[in-house]
């Protein structure tokens, strides 16, 4: 990096980090610190409610996941608008007028003390992991690129987003958060102009997306009902809109930023503004990540992005394999060339099919070379990572922007890790203070509780910080937040919509159902982990909120209005009958 991206960088970051600080100073009572004073506008829930979910893995594993599946990835998020008109229906209303600070409040007044406990619990649980990898994913993958010491990145990381959340509570979340999602759409946009204007002179936007699409890159819809198939229209609609409605719903690291609003209204346009704008701009992020691969059609990539990987395999007893298949590949891309002229040029009807024949046998190349990345990570007993999707987009930035620039898109990657990072801890101290230190002692003043909230903020980002020092890598990032998040969404929304809909049921059934499902959906994740049936992550949301509604039902089945009896009959038959998909695609029956 030249120093220009190092001033870059460091100027943007500090500004961030110092105007947050600066504009929050002085929060001293509980509703300034834990609700921002209620004076955000729809504007400002709505980028912040974003920036929440667009970590750092959002722009590092994205790109890459269209660079080697597509754009199939965006169907992930349809159901994000159902969800938002839900929220905005029944969440904000009911949590307005009950002046609740987390959402977890809401629990004991309909049920008991002990499911809020619980609930909170499984919150603090599953977002405590998924802060320690918002600052693990840009730190391993930076450290590799750059050369930068791993330790120190996630200390960095860590303590810049602890200095002004644990300042100056929601508000500081909330105001810096607004601008790193500014820092963020400017950069993507800038990476992808750039992006286009390095393809060949001849090679036009129009004709690099007929080079994708011939490619397979640009099937965005696949309606089969296949469990095989991770994302498909059908589990984003249905898993996907249960994983928002919990996240957006129960997650108190989304729900304090819409709790932070004026207003009723404020809050519900932020959300509609939030729901109207992420389908688009995750979009725009996989087309980045599918010109990122036209662009290697023209441009000879690595057989491997991950230049610790190489690294490794080269200093082994099969360096000379590898050798063989970085040739293999070098000679795929060069009569790749001649076939992706004519397509371009229209001299060969069936260049399209070829441009895929190719694309797979270099596919294949890559695949091989991840086995032997892997076998000589065994033998020399070294940790490292073959999978290399979350090194694409990064590889492409420092080795092909200009300067200046590189130091922008650096910085659009750390602030996108500190905007969720910071929401999370803003939200783990405040649940933690709330929901456990509150409940279960009696502060005296308001400035007590603040300085609890502040010290618990504290805590919980030197846990994300451990919890990054230790973390690990899995097949994808953004992957891997999704599955933590989806092993425990389904069961806490289930908790909240016994809640919402079903007043007979009573706490110690809510409770005791609770606790059962996470066992069962816990023990669905492993079975399907280690291939004995096959349940992609997302219907982990869907079974988890569908069974905990059943065994609450059926445990007060005494108590319960027939209408109830008769949704918990419906409620069955849905259950077993995607029970009975589970077992005929995992080859059971």
């Amino acid at each position: 990096m030249n120093w220009v991206d190092w001033l870059v960088l460091a100027i943007t970051l500090i500004a961030i980090v110092a105007y947050g600080t600066w504009q929050t100073r002085g929060s001293k009572n509980v509703k300034d610190y834990l609700r921002g004073g209620n004076t955000s506008k729809w504007w400002t829930i709505g980028l912040s409610v974003m920036a929440t979910q667009a970590s750092a893995i959002t722009f590092l594993s994205t790109p890459g996941q269209a660079f080697n599946d597509g754009m199939g990835f965006v169907q992930f998020y349809f159901g994000l608008p159902i969800a938002m008109i839900v929220i905005c229906m029944v969440f904000i209303p009911l949590y307005h007028r009950l002046k609740v600070y987390t959402a977890y409040e809401f629990l004991e007044n309909r049920f008991d003390l002990k499911t809020r406990t619980l609930a909170a619990i499984l919150f603090l649980i599953q977002r405590g992991l998924a802060a320690g990898i918002t600052i693990f994913a840009p730190a391993i993958i930076l450290s590799v690129v750059l050369g930068w010491d791993l330790l120190t990145l996630n200390i960095a990381i860590g303590f810049l987003v602890i200095i002004y959340t644990v300042s100056g509570g929601t508000r500081a979340v909330n105001v810096t958060q607004k601008h790193q999602m500014i820092v963020i759409f400017i950069g993507m946009l800038v990476a992808f102009f750039l992006i286009v204007d390095k393809l060949p002179q001849d090679i036009t936007f129009t004709k690099a997306l007929e080079i994708a699409g011939a490619s397979g890159k640009m099937e965005v819809l696949d309606f089969s009902f296949n469990l095989n198939n991770r994302y498909t229209f059908w589990s984003g609609i249905i898993g996907g809109t249960f994983l928002m409605l919990s996240y957006f719903g129960t997650d108190q690291s989304q729900v304090q930023r819409y709790l932070s609003g004026k207003s009723v209204k404020e809050m519900q346009l932020g959300l509609i503004f939030n729901g109207l704008l992420k389908i688009p701009m995750q979009f725009f992020i996989l087309l980045v990540g599918v010109m990122v691969f036209v662009f290697y059609q023209f441009n000879e990539a690595p057989i491997n992005f991950n230049p610790t990987a190489t690294e490794v395999v080269l200093n082994s007893e099969y360096a000379d394999d590898f050798k063989a298949l970085q040739e293999e590949q070098h000679q795929i891309f060069r009569d790749k060339q001649i076939i992706i002229d004519a397509y371009v040029n229209g001299t060969h009807r069936d260049a399209g099919q070829y441009i895929a024949a190719a694309n797979a046998s270099n596919e294949d190349v890559r695949q091989e070379a991840r086995d032997l990345i892997d076998k000589a990570g065994e033998v020399l007993d070294i940790k490292v990572e073959s999978n290399d999707k979350d090194y694409v987009f990064i590889h492409f930035i420092l080795n092909n922007l200009p300067r200046g620039l590189i130091g922008l898109l650096l910085a659009v990657i750390l602030s996108a890790a500190m905007s969720s990072t910071a929401s999370e801890l803003n939200a783990l101290g405040s649940t933690t203070a709330m929901d456990l230190y509150k409940r279960n002692t009696s502060p005296k003043t308001e400035s007590e509780m603040v300085n609890a909230s502040r010290w618990f903020t504290f805590l919980w980002g030197i846990i994300a910080i451990a919890v990054a020092c230790v973390a690990n890598l899995a097949e994808n990032l953004i992957q891997l937040v999704n599955i933590i998040g989806s092993i425990f969404y389904g069961n806490v929304l289930g908790i909240f919509l016994l809640a919402f809909f079903f007043k007979f049921v009573k706490g110690n059934a809510v409770f005791i159902a609770a606790l059962i499902t996470q066992a069962v959906v816990i023990g669905l994740y492993f079975l399907d982990e280690y291939e004995y049936i096959n349940l992609p992550f997302l219907w982990l949301n869907f079974v988890g909120c569908i069974f905990v509604l059943i065994m609450s039902l059926s445990i007060d089945f005494k108590r319960i209005s027939k209408i109830d009896k008769s949704i918990l009959g419906l409620l069955i038959l849905i259950l077993l009958y995607f029970s009975y998909l589970i077992l005929r695609n995992s080859n059971l029956i």
